[in-house]
């Protein structure tokens, strides 16, 4: 459990930690080389070539712009999001948490790796802002959260105190480049995509729910169906 009396900024990830990873999975590796061949006219082959090409930038702030895309593979990403965007959706019990974090009071703040054409078509859809102090995504920083650089550069547009700063992302890269950086308390997720297996991360706590890192003395709606907790050993300082 955490003692949330510790923290003053939480920070959150959006795909994959607020947002279930299945869009953007089936999108990227399935919706979008799918597409580059309709449009393009070519064998359908050609699917894993553009697969591999895009899994050849993960990591890099090519990896995540929209804009990258539609200018490589020569389509409309934007567009092409938009045909399947009723996929996009919040993960379990996400919205709870939300809610709660805005009457506890700390500092919400998203920290994405997806750019602003991604935001833009995500945040109507599913109406994180009203829950959310700041948004800051890793393209107005120029470097992607998997360096130190964001972490700095993240410091200097919303001033965090490591010590007292929760951050949870289901990227263990991305974790990892955060507890090189100081911040204490970090969480995973087990299951960023719903239509995937739940995923092993041995250098961090994973999440099911969020609830588990609730106080006990919630509405018993809000901690209802709660299975998960965190795991043995795991325990906050």
């Amino acid at each position: 459990m955490i003692d949330w009396r510790a923290i003053d900024t939480v920070l959150l990830d959006m795909d994959g930690t607020l947002l279930d990873l299945h869009f953007d999975s089936h999108f990227w590796l399935e919706h979008l080389p799918r597409r580059y061949v309709e449009l393009h006219r070519l064998d359908e082959a050609t699917q894993e070539q553009v697969r591999s090409r895009i899994l050849h930038e993960r990591g890099s702030l090519n990896w995540y712009s929209l804009a990258y895309w539609s200018r490589e593979l020569g389509v409309d990403i934007v567009a092409l999001k938009r045909e399947i965007q009723h996929l996009v959706g919040l993960r379990s019990d996400a919205l709870d948490f939300l809610k709660w974090l805005k009457q506890a009071h700390p500092r919400v703040v998203l920290a994405t790796n997806a750019d602003r054409e991604s935001l833009e078509l995500k945040l109507p859809l599913t109406g994180l802002e009203e829950y959310l102090d700041a948004i800051v995504s890793s393209a107005d920083l120029g470097v992607p959260k998997e360096a130190q650089e964001f972490w700095f550069e993240l410091q200097e547009v919303e001033p965090f105190d490591p010590a007292r700063t929760l951050f949870i992302d289901d990227n263990p890269e991305v974790l990892e480049s955060a507890r090189e950086f100081g911040i204490r308390y970090l969480l995973g997720i087990k299951q960023p995509d719903s239509t995937r297996p739940e995923k092993e991360l041995e250098e961090f706590i994973a999440l099911d729910r969020f609830a588990a890192i609730l106080p006990d003395a919630l509405p018993s709606e809000v901690r209802s169906n709660t299975s998960a907790r965190p795991e043995e050993g795991g325990k906050f300082e």
